[in-house]
């Protein structure tokens, strides 16, 4: 069995698609599948057999012996939301429970991190374990992360292997049910779907352009193929980045959709807005050194190549 937790969400019903369309059939599916909008993901046929979230632990702790592989990527991803209880609650503590239960009996281990954790970037992005006391997140959302990867790198008691992957700022089909926390590229679709323009931030710094904010942007079906790297490859346990490699601007991402879409370009600039204003990201670029020295040579998707994919699988029929 292959378990995905967080398979009603997007990158979650990537890689539990990808590992179907690869032949993996005894694949288990994790997820609060009360949830309407999740639950459609098995109606667009999405396969396998499905476990409640809130189960899942208990169910691990039966099953275990015919488990072998744990995707745990399922979390709470509103970096707009306050409710520090409720990142503690299903970032933290149940991360803690999946990592007890895999270490208990052995299993592999692969768990979504966040680039989040790096906080403003300006002590870096470099990953692994060293170091991350170092880091200052913006938000109750990356500090649950955080907090997760702090107590993981005191952990003695381990998974058989495992691997934190941070992923940078994710992109492609299926983010929709994500609404205010998908990507640019989906927001800027509808924008130009409902007023024929896009509006992206003002830049609030004098040495940063209009639209010249930066991303690290990686097209969701690459973050499934290293996930699936991990799984398959020998590999030492720890913490590791899991970008392009390559930071682009907001302009180059909604240029680049105008591209696909035959149009002409049509921006406007609006101002931050002042609740955010203080803890916006200007720049993120995953540091990417591991993957040579481990043999992983997979090589990413470029921005324009990943965004006319998206638009054509996405929203081909709709144009």
């Amino acid at each position: 069995m292959i378990i995905v937790t967080g398979a009603g969400g997007f990158i979650g019903s990537n890689l539990a698609a990808r590992l179907a369309g690869l032949g993996y059939r005894d694949l288990v599916l994790v997820d609060d599948w009360n949830d309407g909008t999740k639950a459609l993901r098995l109606e667009s046929g999405l396969t396998g057999q499905t476990v409640h979230r809130d189960a899942f632990p208990e169910w691990l702790h039966q099953n275990q012996a015919y488990v072998q592989q744990v995707f745990h990527l399922g979390a709470r991803t509103d970096t707009m939301l306050g409710d520090e209880e409720v990142f503690e609650r299903l970032n933290l503590n149940y991360s803690k429970e999946v990592w007890k239960v895999c270490a208990a009996f052995g299993l592999p281990l692969v768990y979504a991190s966040s680039a989040a954790t790096y906080g403003g970037g300006e002590q870096g992005f470099k990953d692994g374990t060293e170091g991350l006391e170092r880091y200052r997140p913006l938000n109750p959302y990356a500090w649950s992360k955080h907090r997760f990867d702090l107590w993981v790198s005191e952990q003695t008691r381990t998974p058989l292997r495992w691997a934190g992957l941070k992923f940078f700022n994710v992109y492609g089909p299926g983010e929709g049910p994500k609404g205010r926390m998908a990507s640019v590229v989906w927001h800027a679709y509808r924008q130009i779907q409902e007023t024929g323009k896009v509006k992206l931030f003002r830049s609030h710094r004098p040495d940063v352009q209009d639209g010249h904010q930066s991303r690290d942007f990686v097209f969701v079906d690459d973050v499934a193929a290293v996930c699936l790297w991990f799984m398959t490859h020998e590999h030492p346990s720890g913490i590791y980045n899991l970008g392009s490699g390559r930071a682009r601007t907001f302009m180059d991402l909604v240029l680049a959709l105008f591209k696909s879409l035959n149009l002409e370009p049509n921006l406007e600039f609006v101002d931050t807005p002042l609740e955010i204003r203080e803890s916006y990201q200007y720049y993120t670029c995953a540091d990417m050194q591991w993957m040579h020295p481990l043999g992983c040579e997979h090589a990413f998707t470029d921005l324009e190549t990943g965004v006319a994919s998206y638009v054509s699988r996405e929203w081909g029929s709709q144009r």
